[in-house]
């Protein structure tokens, strides 16, 4: 699945809301706009949702902790965090405000929590369980969040996230009309993966969403989280109502507006993904007394380059390498600085370099010197790729050493875990390079084991598909037949794609397949509409062909 990008640098996959109403409606699902709150003043026009999630505190702590719970379900841990707060000050006694500023912390689907949150969520679940709640629905969420913090320090994270969603699973069982127990469920099955079948758990998810999603319509944790479970091609088309629900749910939050274009990149829906993410990008750039990291802006940045680069409108992708070059790291939360902005800084110019066919500008690309060696490993891959289309020996084997010397480097730092996450690009390069050496068969067979298990595992949203790669280098060593069937099994996981397409229509023109040629060529041509300008080959090639030359 993907989050904000915080495992592997080709994707992944994440944010954020609000409300409030009067007191006649504190038991029912209230649409969360404001409450009046001296600690924490916020905007009444802000919307986040429709959160039901009933407590036994104080009557006026009811709406501003559904407001948490809604700002946690958007991906707002930092606000969340800061409502939760205050609420403690309001109701010293209420416990479950300690679990939800423990539940901020965890920022399941973004990022892992630092020391000082782990720390400071330990703290937080002992002070529940030492004040006790009041009810035993609510002693279970605590007694299970604390599964996570408890021993932190000695157990690992993979262990303690899936003892957390273990005890969420009895919550869900034990209270089964309580919808936000089996929201919170299916987003903990989403943290962990089942080892044999790594849609599992996510199809587990979607089940569990669709029943809160039907009931609730306006729940943005179950819209949320429903597109966060499809969230791989394999089962993307089930996230697409979702996708089309959640930005109309909670329009205040950049990643709610972000988040559809996930489902919309899946699909090849390209200008439904360009309309979602320049949304979110306008949204989180307006000035707010709401906490807004530049992650926001970086996201819907990146979404946006990769379909600019799939429509032909490749000026506008190279603004937003320019446009994220500009963003001060200060700006980005900063948990997600080393995790996620890092990685950027070398993936926004590899991914333009390579979806252009630009091999000389890649093999040229510096690594960042400042970023941990998982992220500067892009770089590496990157150059590997490039060096093998050029064929160039030489930089291709210092591309694959570099990165394999990132690989050990990476074990052995600070981020021990995210070595795991390398092994994609580790086996690309490895292709490219014996690509280069004129070890074709070698460098197919490493192809088609990464591509077999992208079709089992799924790939980051905005990476380049392993099978493609597969399918050029078929081309490009003069097997257009066998190029075409893997062009077309890529295209029916990552469809529209331009160099698919591009490559689909070339390899059966090659085949004297006249009219699937045509055929491909005209979709790529209709999905560049607004990539007039464009001076890419590809387009100068498929017009011509169309006109008959």
């Amino acid at each position: 699945m993907s989050t904000i990008c915080t495992s592997s640098p080709r994707g992944c996959s994440m944010s954020d809301r609000f409300w409030l109403f009067s007191l006649l409606l504190v038991s029912c699902a209230c649409p969360l706009q404001a409450a009046d709150d001296h600690h924490h003043p916020f905007d009444r026009s802000q919307k986040l949702g429709t959160v039901s999630f009933t407590i036994s505190c104080a009557i006026a702590v009811q709406q501003p902790f559904e407001r948490g719970v809604a700002l946690m379900h958007s991906f707002w841990y930092d606000e969340a965090g800061r409502q939760f707060k205050a609420l403690e000050n309001q109701d010293p006694g209420c416990a479950m405000t300690y679990w939800g500023e423990a539940m901020s912390l965890l920022r399941q689907l973004v990022s892992r929590p630092e020391e000082a949150d782990l720390q400071r969520g330990l703290e937080l679940v002992r002070k529940a369980q030492a004040m006790g709640a009041k009810t035993p629905r609510e002693r279970d969420y605590v007694d299970a969040l604390a599964l996570f913090y408890r021993d932190y320090d000695k157990v690992d994270y993979e262990k303690r996230i899936e003892a957390y969603s273990q005890a969420m699973e009895k919550v869900y069982q034990r209270y089964p009309k309580d919808q936000q127990a089996a929201v919170f469920f299916a987003l903990s099955l989403l943290t962990w993966s089942v080892d044999q079948d790594p849609l599992a758990n996510p199809k587990k998810a979607i089940a569990i969403l669709n029943h809160v999603f039907s009931e609730n319509p306006n729940d943005p944790g179950a819209a949320h989280y429903l597109i966060h479970a499809s969230d791989a091609p394999q089962l993307a088309q089930l996230g697409l109502p979702a996708a089309r629900r959640y930005a109309q749910i909670a329009p205040a939050a950049p990643h709610a507006l972000h988040m559809p274009s996930h489902i919309f990149a899946r699909l090849g829906l390209w200008q439904e993904d360009i309309q979602s993410n320049l949304a979110s990008l306008a949204s989180a750039l307006q000035p707010s007394a709401m906490h807004i990291g530049a992650e926001n802006q970086i996201h819907s940045m990146e979404f946006l380059e990769y379909a600019y680069l799939q429509t032909g409108e490749d000026g506008k992708a190279e603004a937003m390498i320019a446009d994220f070059m500009s963003i001060p790291r200060v700006d980005v939360t900063e948990n997600l600085r080393s995790s996620y902005f890092d990685s950027r800084i070398a993936y926004f110019p590899a991914m333009y370099a390579l979806e252009m066919h630009r091999w000389k500008d890649a093999v040229a690309l510096q690594p960042p010197a400042e970023v941990e060696p998982y992220n500067q490993a892009i770089t590496y891959w990157a150059r590997a790729v490039a060096a093998g289309h050029l064929r160039d020996v030489a930089v291709a084997q210092d591309a694959v050493d570099q990165y394999d010397a990132m690989v050990e480097a990476t074990k052995k730092g600070k981020y021990a875990f995210r070595a795991k996450y390398m092994s994609t690009e580790q086996d690309e390069a490895h292709a490219w390079l014996a690509f280069a050496e004129g070890k074709n068969d070698d460098a197919i067979i490493l192809l088609h084991g990464v591509a077999d298990k992208q079709d089992v595992e799924g790939k980051g949203e905005v990476a380049l598909p392993a099978r493609e790669m597969l399918a050029d280098m078929l081309l490009e060593i003069g097997r257009p037949e066998h190029a075409l069937v893997e062009y077309e099994k890529s295209m029916r996981v990552d469809p529209n794609r331009f160099n698919g397409l591009y490559g689909a229509a070339h390899a059966a023109e090659l085949s004297s397949q006249r009219e699937k040629a045509a055929a491909y060529f005209a979709q790529l041509l209709a999905n560049c509409v607004g990539g007039a300008h464009s001076h890419r080959p590809e387009i100068a090639h498929a017009t011509a062909r169309l006109a008959g030359d």
